[in-house]
């Protein structure tokens, strides 16, 4: 099976509309199937779509969002799990766009261009990612490509530990992104696969603990053995990435400092002086150091 769709669900209005883009895919039928995770603690009305024999329901119950994806992980059978959620939207031809990429590719994730929309599903803006095979420095640095408008190789999701759970329904795709490419090169498709709603309004995640859970995420990679060696690979000849990912290091290594981690804190600045090197005579490595991220 190339492809299983897990859905997790506080059953808004939406859902029903996020199951038929996957199911309308006009793609081989025994090549993907669907799978509901139902997390709001009581069963599912009756909806047309429960009736496909591409569709499995199971129940987490109120366990939030990274339990909710990580249970209808483990009972995919596809090559690839696609996390799509109950207000989104697969575009037709997504399916077999990611196909054919396959077909080309050894990518531990593969991603295409995707929409955003309103609450009324009126499209606001198409975004058209443009990131090289290795992305780590990059989605350190603060870059993002939704999981919505990304498939993921089951093994090497496992691999990278899944979502982790102790993430409570914020920054949880980012910090997996992240852990995935750690593993293995990205690869990306021309095509629209996705319409994400945007937006806070409505939405189930805890903003106001955004920025914490973004530092631990970035504080769990900057952990990661052999960390400089792999951030050296990936930000290339750039002397603005360096910079960036430089300026990373540094609100890292401050903040170990405030909370009495001083080898961790010696650790940042050794990653300072790697990735920086004679780039930081150049105008480019200062912009990139100098740039305003989410502390």
């Amino acid at each position: 099976m190339f492809c299983s769709t897990v859905i997790a669900t506080i059953n808004r209005p939406s859902l029903s509309t996020a199951v038929w883009s996957v199911l309308n895919q006009e793609f081989t039928a025994d090549d993907f199937e669907v799978i509901i995770v139902n997390d709001t603690g009581q069963p599912l009305p009756e909806m047309d779509w429960q009736r496909s024999s591409q569709v499995r329901i199971v129940t987490t119950s109120k366990r939030k969002s990274c339990v909710a994806r990580n249970t209808g992980a483990a009972l995919a059978r596809g090559k690839y799990v696609y996390f799509l959620d109950d207000d989104n939207i697969m575009l037709p031809g997504a399916m077999q766009a990611f196909w054919e990429l396959d077909q080309t590719r050894n990518a531990v994730w593969l991603y295409g261009y995707y929409q955003t929309m309103d609450d009324d599903g009126n499209v606001l803006d198409e975004i058209r990612p443009q990131v090289p095979e290795d992305m780590v420095a990059l989605l350190l640095a603060g870059e993002w490509i939704p999981i919505q408008a990304s498939l993921f190789r089951i093994e090497p999701f496992f691999a990278a530990g899944a979502f982790d759970t102790s993430f409570i329904s914020i920054a949880e795709d980012i910090d997996l992104g992240r852990r995935l490419a750690l593993l293995g090169d990205v690869a990306g498709t021309t095509s629209l696969v996705a319409r994400i709603r945007g937006g806070q309004a409505g939405s189930s995640a805890d903003w106001s603990r955004f920025a914490e859970f973004e530092r631990l995420g970035r504080e769990k990679v900057l952990n990661w053995p052999k960390i400089r060696e792999r951030l050296s690979r990936s930000v290339g000849k750039s002397s603005y990435l360096r910079g960036r990912v430089a300026r990373i290091c540094l609100a890292s290594l401050m903040w170990n400092i405030d909370h009495g981690r001083y080898f961790l804190a010696a650790s940042r600045l050794s990653s300072i002086l790697v990735l920086s090197g004679f780039h930081m005579f150049s105008n480019r490595y200062w912009r990139g150091l100098r740039r305003i991220i989410t502390e």
